[in-house]
């Protein structure tokens, strides 16, 4: 084949490559952050043998969604309307609902001692889901409680993300079928990637204890089932993170999420209650909490909409822990706007997490964010909490990381609090964690790792 022939080849593969990609995302309603569009056509235009099939791998980012569903109206507080309530409900998530015995952990042991205790006490229901159970002493106790309780009649179901069980070898489960208890792999690693859900990872933590629509036992925030996000190993410190605990009616919200991410998994069609998970829940409280579900199973990008308002919506403080950092241009922008503007804006984060290529991609947001007035604190040892706290008002605690792969791709689980003296628990928690960090020194980057920080950046949009 001559020069002239390859040259019309290559052409007629990136016309094919683009129209696939084109067509795909416009059917599939595939709405994209920017530079994420760009990296994909780019990726497509230069290596298009590459880029097609990667796109048909891990392209997709939104599931298709049912018909407009009923939102509820939005609420007042007083006479003024709060804005994060609105917000999300405009979103399409469900409007604020009471809650009772907010409890948050002090650390990890207190928080397995809440997990453990909670299990046990199960008499009727048990629903677990978690990206990662880990085959180590809290994996396996964890397994053992449940078989304990299935063997006791009391129905349990577990749900593990199909990634995660890669990650992180689980216990054997055949005792937990043995036992009565059944479980589910959410995208299962060995699914055909042609279906286009290969890179969808459910990082929701959610435990549900005789739970219903209306009461039960919630647990959740973002711990992991495993050794290191509690007491840890001997030999190795654990890892700092939240959670929480909970009871009352804003619990039939994670009723409704789990049964629909179940049904997703068991390849069944969603029935009736979870159709749309925003119009469940009891009498509406505007100081109570919303459940935020964020991910392909939702029309918007819910977290990520509700941080960038919070940042032009905060007056006094806004207080932010995460692992990774590694935010959007829209989020960043806002984040320094909101420091720019006289809003105090702290960012927690470790020195070194345990994803290195994050650490490397960070560098420019954090030199942005200092250079506009936040501050910024490093933790020693691995920070894992994911928590926002903005002025007295709102504290979001859950599942979902400041990066992009948390609010733009994976199902994410978050909870959003009102009622000042709870916002105020999730703010001493945000102090306690702050108070032997050190602040971040930005320093001017060479241009190696300039360049090295942009392609990264460029080149890790989607995974």
């Amino acid at each position: 084949m001559n020069f002239f022939h390859w040259l019309t080849a290559h052409g007629l593969v990136m016309a094919i490559a683009s129209l696939v990609y084109v067509v795909h995302s416009h059917v599939m309603q595939q709405r994209r952050q920017p530079s994420a569009a760009i990296a994909w056509m780019l990726f497509i235009l230069l290596v298009p043998y590459l880029a097609l099939p990667a796109y048909l791998i891990f392209g997709s980012r939104k599931l298709p969604r049912p018909g407009a569903q009923h939102l509820a109206e939005p609420m007042s507080v007083g006479n003024l309307q709060h804005w994060a309530i609105d917000t999300l409900v405009a979103l399409g998530q469900p409007a604020p609902a009471a809650y009772t015995d907010l409890q948050v952990h002090a650390g990890g042991e207190a928080a397995q001692n809440a997990l453990l205790s909670l299990l046990a006490s199960a008499r009727k229901s048990i629903d677990v889901c978690t990206f990662i159970l880990a085959r180590d002493p809290l994996g396996e106790a964890v397994v053992n409680h449940l078989c304990e309780r299935a063997r006791a009649g009391v129905r349990v179901r577990l749900l593990l993300d199909g990634m995660g069980s890669l990650m992180r070898r689980p216990p054997d489960l055949q005792r937990l079928l043995d036992a009565g208890g059944t479980f589910a792999l959410f995208v299962s690693p060995l699914r055909s990637p042609l279906k286009g859900r290969t890179n969808l990872r459910d990082h929701r933590k959610l435990v549900l204890v005789d739970a219903d629509e209306y009461d039960g036992r919630l647990w959740s925030g973002g711990r992991n089932l495993a050794a290191e996000y509690f007491q840890g190993l001997p030999g190795a410190m654990p890892w700092r993170d939240l959670s929480f605990e909970l009871g009352g009616p804003v619990i039939g919200q994670a009723v409704a999420l789990f049964e629909h991410d179940w049904r997703f998994a068991r390849g069944l069609p969603p029935d009736s209650l979870t159709q749309s998970f925003a119009t469940v829940g009891a009498v509406q409280q505007a100081d109570g909490a919303q459940l935020v579900a964020s991910g392909p199973d939702q029309a918007d990008d819910t977290v990520h909409a509700l941080l960038v308002s919070a940042a032009y919506r905060a007056q006094r403080r806004m207080s932010l822990a995460t692992p990774y950092f590694v935010p959007d241009a829209a989020l960043l922008m806002a984040l320094c706007m909101a420091a720019r503007r006289g809003v105090r804006v702290d960012l927690l984060l470790p020195a070194r997490s345990n994803h290195r290529l994050s650490d490397f991609a960070r560098g420019r947001a954090l030199r942005a964010l200092a250079q506009a007035g936040g501050q910024i604190w490093l933790t020693k040892g691995m920070l894992h909490g994911k928590l926002v706290v903005v002025d007295e008002s709102l504290a979001l605690a859950g599942s979902a990381n400041l990066d992009s792969r948390s609010l733009f791709i994976n199902y994410e689980l978050m909870f959003a609090f009102h009622l000042e003296t709870d916002v105020g628990q999730f703010q001493s928690w945000f102090d306690s964690e702050r108070a032997d960090a050190k602040p971040f020194s930005a320093q001017p980057p060479g241009l190696l790792r300039d360049t090295l920080e942009g392609l990264l950046l460029w080149t890790g949009f989607q995974l």
